[in-house]
Formats: structure tokens, sequence, C-alpha cells
């Protein structure tokens, strides 16, 4: 070991400065070595980084209190509680009927196939208005009456046919329960 050399570890030597004659005399000095990390050991590779992840552990929980020129958290405007319509159930059930009814008339290529998905727009515009919640439960349900029979019929069958039948038949009996019930 060289004679001013007096600890060497980490890449850090600690030194004592040579006077003007060449005596090594005084107080330590750390010099740092440029030290490739290909030369060092994995435990070497660890110890590095300690020290800067200790300042960034301290100085996180600071920086996440924010400066005194925040300004308050102001209140949310909470929406408006959803309208509650009697035949809401039935109106949600008629709009899975549409879902269903449109899926199938366009899996087996009938005329007017759109014409379900146009009546499920003409629902919504006219019974929801401006209330998104209605609207989006009446919109599920039409998915959820269309995915339904996505899931089971891919091809067009005598089943699916009689299915489609049965769905515009339930369709117009709650239309006309609904209107003759609830309606002006």
């Amino acid at each position: 070991m060289e004679p001013d050399v007096i600890r060497k570890s980490f890449g850090i030597v600690l030194r004592r400065p040579a006077n003007r004659s060449g005596n090594f005399r005084g107080r330590l000095v750390a010099v740092m070595l440029s030290v490739s990390t290909i030369s060092m050991i994995p435990v070497r590779r660890v110890f590095l980084p300690l020290p800067v992840l200790a300042l960034l552990a301290l100085a996180g929980p600071t920086m996440a209190q924010g400066g005194k020129n925040t300004p308050p958290p102001q209140e949310e405007i909470a929406p408006p509680p959803a309208v509650i319509v009697p035949y809401d159930d039935k109106l949600a059930r008629l709009a899975e009927v549409l879902g269903s009814v449109h899926y199938l008339r366009t899996l087996c290529k009938a005329a007017g196939g759109d014409e379900w998905r146009n009546g499920m727009q003409q629902l919504l515009d006219s019974e929801t208005g401006g209330e998104q919640q209605r609207r989006e439960k009446l919109t599920a349900a039409f998915n959820r009456g269309y995915r339904a029979f996505a899931s089971v019929y891919t091809d067009c069958t005598p089943a699916a046919i009689v299915a489609e039948e049965r769905y515009r038949n339930e369709g117009a009996t709650l239309a006309t329960e609904i209107t003759s019930r609830f309606g002006n």
C-alpha cells in the first residue's frame, strides 16, 4: 500500500496530504476514485446507491405536504340524485328486449335491423332527457340484452328466429303495459 493511503474501500481513498518536505502529516482527505461498475462486486453495487435512497426517503414526506401557497380544496358538487320513476324496472326490461331483438334481427339479416337500435335511441331521448344516471342504466340494459344473445347465437338458426319472435312479442306487451298504466 502507498505510504499516503490510509484506507481504500468502496471507491474512496483516505489520504494524508504531503507537506512541502514530503512528510505525510495532517488531517485525512477523502479522494474519490473512478471505479467502473464492471469491476465492482455485487455487494458494492448495492451499497453505493443507499445514501441517495436515504435522502429521497427523507425528502419524500416533506415534498408530499406541499407548499404554503396551495389553494384550499374546493367542495365537489354532487350530481343530483337519480330520479326514480315507478316504471323504471319495466323500462329497463324493455331496453334489454330491444337489445336482444336488435342482435337477433341483425344476425338473421332481417329487414329493418337498425330500426330497433333507433327505437332505443328515441326511448333514451324521450325518457332520460338530462338524467345521466337513468340514461346509463337503460343503455346498460340494452347492451346486456345484446350480449346475452351474442354469447349464445353466432349463426341464424331456427331457435334464434323463434327467440327473436318471442322477444318482439314481449317487447310489444311491455310497451303496451307501460303506456296504458303510466302514459299521459
